[in-house]
């Protein structure tokens, strides 16, 4: 397979809006995650990621500026026991809380749509890692609008059983730019995960664009031990 440059992947659009990467770090240790959050209006870019016990999330910036925070204040980091659940919305603590009644995680969004913010229909997206005894596999999913059909929602899930050191996954809700913003199409792009978490931290922050990016969470969990370091960076400080 061939992999594609991250940092070539974040920079080459100005606005690819929320992303997950799911992975496993260069010398093969590490479980690697990370979120990050985008905006263009006000509301959106008024936001911080905080740690959440073993998660993040989002808070307002300044509390006074909030002017909706439905769709912008949730969870997008939860730890259930072996997992590790990350998405780009509430349904953070749909999964946490329908695979605490032993479902699997693509049956725990069956109940989900996309988020109802037309004309953008931003998909909902979402990732869960597990690390038990020293294995590791992870999972992407995406809910999309079906074009043309506001009642329809498309389902897709992605199962990976393990990641080559240096490589994992990316998905992100918008292609590009636009009005309305042209939502993610295809599978999660397989892509290089480069350096330890400081400089890993560095490419993602680094490469997204300066006006648009808002916060980022990053994760490295030592597959052995299931212990963990973050880092998360915030444009408002």
């Amino acid at each position: 397979m061939s992999y594609l440059s991250l940092e070539q992947e974040l920079s080459s659009s100005t606005y690819p809006g929320r992303g997950i990467v799911i992975g496993k770090s260069e010398d093969g240790k590490y479980a690697v995650a990370a979120y990050f959050i985008m905006g263009r209006s006000a509301n959106s870019r008024n936001r911080v990621f905080t740690e959440d016990g073993e998660g993040i999330r989002t808070q307002a910036f300044d509390p006074s500026k909030v002017e909706d925070p439905s769709l912008i204040i949730y969870a997008p980091v939860r730890v259930r026991g072996c997992d590790t659940i990350v998405t780009n919305g509430d349904q953070t603590d749909t999964i946490y809380e329908e695979m605490e009644k032993g479902r699997t995680f693509e049956e725990s969004l069956r109940g989900r749509t996309y988020e109802p913010d037309g004309p953008n229909w931003t998909p909902r997206i979402s990732g869960l890692m597990h690390i038990e005894n020293g294995t590791y596999r992870y999972a992407m999913s995406i809910l999309k609008r079906e074009p043309g059909d506001i009642d329809q929602t498309d389902r897709f899930t992605f199962d990976y059983s393990d990641a080559a050191p240096g490589t994992g996954h990316f998905i992100h809700t918008y292609m590009s730019d636009g009005d309305p913003l042209p939502s993610f199409e295809g599978e999660p792009a397989p892509v290089d995960i480069k350096g330890d978490i400081d400089a890993f931290t560095d490419l993602v922050w680094n490469s997204l664009n300066g006006d648009n990016k808002v916060s980022l969470f990053v994760r490295f969990i030592r597959i052995e031990t299931g212990t963990y370091e973050t880092r998360i960076v915030n444009k408002n400080q």
